[in-house]
Parts: C-alpha cells; sequence; structure tokens
C-alpha cells in the first residue's frame, strides 16, 4: 500500500494542473495514467487556454471587468449557463496563470490578437482572452522526456511539432519567400540533430510544450508521475474516497489518499457505449471518429458513478465537435485528423455528396461540424468533403497531406486524397453529383472574386478573417482573405467524418470541482477535472481554449479546496 495526500487519476492538463498546485501547498502527490505515456490528448492539443483577463493581456494594456467575458458566456450558454461555476473560472483563472507563471516552469505566450469565435454575440471580444504554453526545451524533462507523448504524427512535419501564427505563416510562405525559406530551414535542421541525439524532438510547442512544462515543474516538485497504470476501482470508507487501487505492471497497488482523488482521465471520446448513448449521429457508437486520446475511454465517469456521482448529459452537444479525415497507416492503423487550420485559407470549399456548400468554412470546427450534422438527411452517413484546386494544395496541403514541396504521391496511392483534372473527374471519384459540384464551384468563384458570401457569410467576422490568409489575398487580388476561386487544375478533395477533439458530457461538480451526488451535494474526497467534469460550457464552444482553460483553471481550484486552503 501506498500513501499520498492527493491522487491524481490522468495526465493532461487537468490533471497535471492539480498535481503542480497540490505539491506547491506542500502535498504528497501521485498521479496515475493509463496509457505508456502521459499528457493524453492535451499533448496533441493546441495548447491554447481561453483566460479572459489573464496577466498577460493586462500588462499589453488589455483591460476589461470580471463581467465582460461573463456577459459573454451567459449569452452564449443560455439555459446552460451556471454562474456559480462561470464565476469562479473567470475569478480564479488570472490567478492560476499568475501562479504557474511564477512559482514553476511553464511559461506563456499572449493570445492578445485572437478573437472569439462569435463575433456577432454581445460582448465578444476582439483580443485578450487568450494564452499558450510557451515553446519549451524538453530536455529539461530528462530521461522522463521518453515518458512525453509525442505529437499526433500527421499534425507534424517529421515528428516536428509547428507552432500556430507568425512560425506556421513561416511553413506556408517557405517556398515563396526566402526569410521563411530559411527559418523553416534552422529549425527542420535543428529537429533532425535532435532525432539523431535523442530519438525525438526536444524544441516542444502547443500542447506538447504545456504537458512537459507541467510535468517537469510537478517532477521538480517531487510528484510522483506513473505510467502503465489505471486506476481499477475507487476506494471508500464511511460515505468518504479515500483512495483507489490501480494496476502496474508490478501488479495491484492500493493507494490512500488522505486529502482526496482527482479523477482526470479525458472523457469519453472512445467509449463505444457512452457515445451511443450520447451522440446522436453515433447509432452504433462507432459513427463517431475521435481525434482525441485512444486512452480516453471513460474511465474517470465510470468510476465517478460507481462513487454516486452523476453525469451531466443536459448539454447543446456532449462533444467538442471537429470534423476529422481517415488516414490510413503504413501499419495498418488508421489516424483520426482533426481539420482545424485550413478551412478558413482562401480557395476551399465544403460540400456534401450532393455537390452543396453547406456551412462556412471558416467557421469553428464545432460549428462546422453541427453545419455538416444539420445538411445530413436522417438515415444517412455523415460525411462530406474538402474541395481545392492545385494552388491552394502546394500552398497550404489538405488535412495530412503537406503543401509543396513535399509529395503528395503516397496520399494518392493509398486512397485518402482524391484528384482529378477536371471537377467531374473529381467528383466522380469521390461519388460527388458533378453537375452539381461544377455549379457550386462556379457560384463560388464569382463570389470569391466579388469579396462577398452571400450564401453563408465567409469572412465576415474577426475570428474568420485571423483565421484566413489576408497578405497572401492581398497580393492575389482577392478581397476577402477567406475565399478564393478554384481554377487552377488538377483538383484535390479529402472526405470528412463526424469526430471530436474530446467530450463535453461528465461527472456534475461545484464550483470547488467536487463531485456531486445525485442529491446535488459533495461526495467527500472526489474531484473532477479536465473532460471528466461536466463542461463549463455546458455544450456550446464559444471560443478557443474553453477545454484548456477550464482544465488548468479548476485544476488549480480543486488542489486548493483538497488542501483546505482558501483563494
Amino acid at each position: 500500500m501506498t500513501e499520498v495526500d492527493l491522487l491524481v487519476i490522468g495526465s493532461g492538463a487537468g490533471g497535471l494542473s492539480a498535481a503542480v498546485t497540490a505539491a506547491h501547498l506542500g502535498q504528497k502527490v501521485l498521479v496515475t495514467e493509463k496509457d505508456a505515456q502521459f499528457g493524453g490528448t492535451t499533448a496533441w492539443s493546441g495548447g491554447w487556454m481561453w483566460i479572459p483577463r489573464n496577466p498577460l493581456a493586462r500588462a499589453a494594456g488589455i483591460e476589461e471587468p470580471l463581467e465582460e467575458p461573463l456577459a459573454y458566456l451567459q449569452e452564449e450558454l443560455g439555459a446552460q449557463f451556471d454562474e456559480a461555476r462561470a464565476r469562479a473560472f473567470l475569478a480564479q483563472g488570472p490567478h492560476m496563470v499568475e501562479f504557474f507563471q511564477r512559482e514553476t516552469q511553464l511559461q506563456f505566450i499572449d493570445g492578445n490578437l485572437i478573437p472569439d469565435f462569435h463575433g456577432n454575440t454581445p460582448h465578444a471580444a476582439t483580443g485578450g482572452r487568450s494564452i499558450c504554453a510557451a515553446p519549451f526545451d524538453g530536455r529539461r524533462l530528462g530521461v522522463r522526456v521518453q515518458d512525453l507523448k509525442p505529437p499526433l504524427p500527421e499534425t507534424t512535419l517529421w515528428g516536428m511539432g509547428i507552432a500556430s501564427g507568425a512560425e506556421l505563416r513561416h511553413f506556408f510562405n517557405a517556398m515563396a519567400k526566402p526569410a521563411s525559406f530559411w527559418y523553416v530551414t534552422k529549425l527542420v535542421l535543428r529537429h533532425w540533430c535532435d532525432l539523431l541525439l535523442h530519438r525525438r524532438g526536444m524544441r516542444l510547442v502547443n500542447g506538447n510544450a504545456l504537458v512537459a512544462a507541467l510535468a517537469a515543474s510537478a517532477l521538480g516538485k517531487g510528484v510522483d508521475i506513473r505510467t502503465r497504470s489505471p486506476a481499477q476501482r475507487l476506494i471508500m470508507k464511511g460515505g468518504r474516497v479515500v483512495g483507489a487501487v490501480l494496476h502496474t505492471p508490478q501488479g495491484e497497488l492500493e493507494v490512500r489518499a488522505r486529502c482526496g482523488v482527482v479523477l482526470a482521465c479525458g472523457g469519453f471520446p472512445h467509449d463505444p457505449a457512452r457515445k451511443q448513448a450520447l451522440l446522436p449521429h453515433a447509432f452504433t457508437g462507432e459513427e463517431h471518429w475521435s481525434a482525441a486520446s485512444r486512452g480516453n475511454t471513460g474511465d474517470g465517469l465510470r468510476l465517478g458513478e460507481a462513487a454516486g456521482g452523476v453525469v451531466g448529459a443536459d448539454m447543446a452537444q456532449c462533444a467538442a465537435l471537429a470534423p476529422v479525415s481517415l488516414v490510413p497507416r503504413a501499419d495498418g492503423s488508421v489516424a483520426h485528423f482533426p481539420h482545424l487550420i485550413e478551412r478558413a485559407k482562401p480557395g476551399l470549399i465544403a460540400v456534401t455528396a450532393r455537390g452543396q456548400r453547406f456551412v462556412n468554412e471558416a467557421d469553428s470546427y464545432h460549428d462546422f461540424l453541427q453545419g455538416l450534422l444539420r445538411a445530413t438527411p436522417a438515415g444517412e452517413a455523415v460525411q462530406g468533403w474538402l474541395v481545392c484546386d492545385h494552388a491552394f494544395m502546394r500552398r497550404y496541403g489538405l488535412g495530412a497531406v503537406k503543401p509543396a514541396p513535399m509529395p503528395v504521391g503516397a496520399m494518392l496511392a493509398n486512397g485518402y486524397l482524391q484528384h482529378g483534372d477536371t471537377l467531374a473527374e473529381l467528383a466522380q471519384r469521390c461519388g460527388i453529383e458533378a453537375d452539381a459540384l461544377q455549379a457550386t464551384v462556379q457560384r463560388y468563384n464569382a463570389l470569391a472574386l466579388a469579396g462577398r458570401d452571400t450564401d453563408f457569410a465567409k469572412g465576415e467576422t474577426p475570428y474568420n478573417r485571423i483565421q484566413g490568409d489576408a497578405a497572401y489575398a492581398q497580393e492575389r487580388g482577392w478581397p476577402n482573405p477567406c475565399m478564393a476561386p478554384l481554377v487552377q487544375g488538377p483538383f484535390y478533395a479529402v472526405r470528412i467524418v463526424p469526430g471530436s477533439l474530446g467530450t463535453f458530457a461528465g461527472l456534475q461538480v461545484n464550483a470547488h470541482a467536487q463531485v456531486l451526488n445525485a442529491a446535488g451535494r459533495p461526495i467527500a474526497g472526489l474531484y473532477a477535472g479536465g473532460n471528466d467534469m461536466r463542461s463549463v460550457m455546458g455544450g456550446h464552444y464559444p471560443a478557443g481554449g474553453i477545454t484548456l482553460g477550464p482544465a488548468m483553471t479548476f485544476g488549480f481550484i480543486a488542489a486548493h479546496h483538497a488542501a483546505g486552503k482558501n483563494l
């Protein structure tokens, strides 16, 4: 038997935030992870956190009262608005950032130019509410860097993560601008050196940097992080959760936790039974291809329910929806690639099998997939196609297909990427109605040249425009940063299906992240974090980073409450 103060089950941002905070408060902490490497879905993510009124925004002179983002959430969430938890999140988020900046190895970069998703909603901001983990040197993890889950390979270049924003723009411009070519060349050469010396990249960015910095901080504060050790059951005594039984490589281990247990196992994106019950489009539980970590199979929800917790599913959506494409791998497995970046770039449209557009392609991934679900007739498989021309392909790539100078032959050969010298030929290969596709492209091209999408308002919100490519559009004389005509064959397409970045439905909790029973009372000693906690956003997606921001903040809150410390 092992005794600790706090047991954290799961090693994504929510769990590690709680672990680092608790260790700083003087507690003995054990983090247990079922997978062979720690990091969960966070390690694959973009690493962005929605934290209004954060210190980086304030340092840049962006000031707003708490009531502004609170009013935005109230407008966005409607009936799902939980004022007590929303206030706790907005009040403690800035303190969480200050703590990690001051006391840990985790540092941040600002997102002061990143708008909220829905610019037409009252109280939406055009910037100042987002932060991201700063790049992190993996060598600071020592030998434990090999236990860090690497980024999803299909989102990298030879395993090298690429940061969003200015760095990504350099990669898009690498074949056109000498400065960008040199910038990219230096990063690639450094990465190849890391592969030779360390067998993996050491310049970590995005969610990989977030996990690495949290893990390095946790280890530096004496936290025990164990992998390949799933929790089998919670231990209860007198109505209180007092520990858990783990299945470790050495056998069964009983862990007693004096102050509490935090469930942070990543929700249920790969639990067929729960998906069938909560996702209407997943009729059998299999018609949903999440881009989340494959180890996230609902363990935390089942553990919480066994202790008397209740999964809250009264939500606008029970998952953080996103379009994904299915990428065949050489080993016979299939990757689930999330389409987050290229949809807003000029020169791409999304169509159904009927050859018709159905959504503003530049809207958020969550809104995009909701559009596809609405456009799919009852009883039909939910699928669509992202279509572009040759010029778009060579500049931006498409899904898992990289832009020039990377070859596309392998993706054509395995069927992931379809192409045709004409739109009619492309349509025939994809099973799209050819006449309708040609008519759709003809109409779209006219709209692009005019600069206004009268069908779906593409490019008309701040979020749309920042996701586009204003500089390139201006060079080409296109008035809308998200729109360009599709004219240069061959034409390409990738099939998209419903997926997610994670799940929203989770254990009901209060403002301290304590798990609640069916009567609405806290279960002593039990907390939920990350996607095991019912999302404070109620199944809505008002801005980028609304998963990791609350995960980090409520991990911070839970650790203080478990330690008996006031915030």
